[in-house]
């Protein structure tokens, strides 16, 4: 407490000039508030402020621990904020980027909920496949399905996410259900490409494996392989966020689940910064809420 107190007395009198103004804004003598300053510069070892009987100013030093002091007293303002009853009053502008198929069904809705929640705060969502540069444009906060490379970003684990081999009723009523990983080679498998394989357990417990499929339906969009699958054109290998309402409508049938690949995270990057504006902050963590409870997924959200 005794250093929040004197970062107090340093802030106030550095930007109000002088030892009378920062007492009377605190309510207290210029005395106290010249020995909170003089224990800050005995503790940091340096000299933060010149002083003499007409003003104050900044050294070097002073000068750079002043930005950093105002910062974290913002922040703390911030998080006192936070967590007091209807103190939550986060403001600006926050553009967020996700995958197009993803973000349309499951980030836009979190975007809508935080707005309504949050109505200063205005949002740009950009919905796009290719790997944004957060950085170069301006972007808050990008949603990411996989691994996380790029080592100049910061991430926050949002939830995982599965890949699960499905198909229609028809299909298996007409066809069968293959038995293991193997038997895909004798069914019609709905694909991006047939140079792009399907990972899944050779055996239950056993290493991922990239098995190549094929058929007589090819397509670069993942939704319109969704709708061949519902069709009853084949099985498809699609991620747990896009069939999940079709799993528990009974639309779907998932295959092979004791094969499956391990889950992929979910994840929320943001550009290294030592402090996230409190608008930024917010919405991961309600994304995290949301996409990090389990039975947001079960439930075919």
């Amino acid at each position: 407490m005794d250093h929040i107190k004197q970062i107090e007395a340093f802030v106030n009198a550095a930007t109000r000039g002088s030892l009378s103004a920062a007492a009377q804004l605190e309510g207290i003598t210029p005395a106290v508030i010249g020995r909170r300053l003089d224990a800050l510069e005995a503790r940091l070892g340096v000299k933060l402020l010149l002083r003499t009987t007409r003003k104050l100013s900044l050294t070097f030093e002073g000068q750079a621990f002043l930005e950093d002091c105002q910062r974290i007293l913002h922040e703390l303002a911030n998080a006192e904020a936070a967590v007091s009853l209807g103190g939550i009053r986060a403001s600006g502008h926050l553009k967020v980027s996700a995958p197009a198929g993803f973000g349309r069904r499951h980030v836009a809705p979190q975007v809508a909920a935080f707005m309504q929640a949050n109505p200063q705060v205005t949002v740009r969502l950009d919905l796009t496949d290719r790997l944004v540069d957060l950085l170069n444009e301006g972007v808050d906060c990008a949603v990411r399905i996989g691994e996380m490379a790029d080592s100049s970003l910061a991430s926050s684990k949002l939830g995982e996410m599965r890949r699960v081999i499905v198909a229609s009723p028809a299909y298996l009523a007409e066809y069968g259900a293959p038995g293991t990983p193997a038997e895909l080679a004798l069914h019609n498998c709905l694909s991006l490409g047939q140079q792009r394989g399907w990972a899944l357990r050779q055996y239950v417990g056993g290493e991922v494996k990239n098995y190549k499929v094929s058929g007589n339906f090819e397509c670069n969009d993942g939704a319109v392989l969704h709708a061949w699958a519902l069709a009853g054109k084949g099985l498809a290998w699609r991620s747990m966020w896009e069939v999940g309402d079709d799993l528990l409508s009974g639309r779907l049938v998932p295959l092979l689940d004791e094969h499956a690949a391990p889950s992929v995270g979910i994840y929320a990057v943001f550009p290294q910064r030592r402090h996230l504006p409190l608008r930024v902050r917010l919405f991961i963590d309600q994304l995290k809420t949301t996409f990090g409870d389990p039975q947001y997924w079960g439930l075919g959200h």
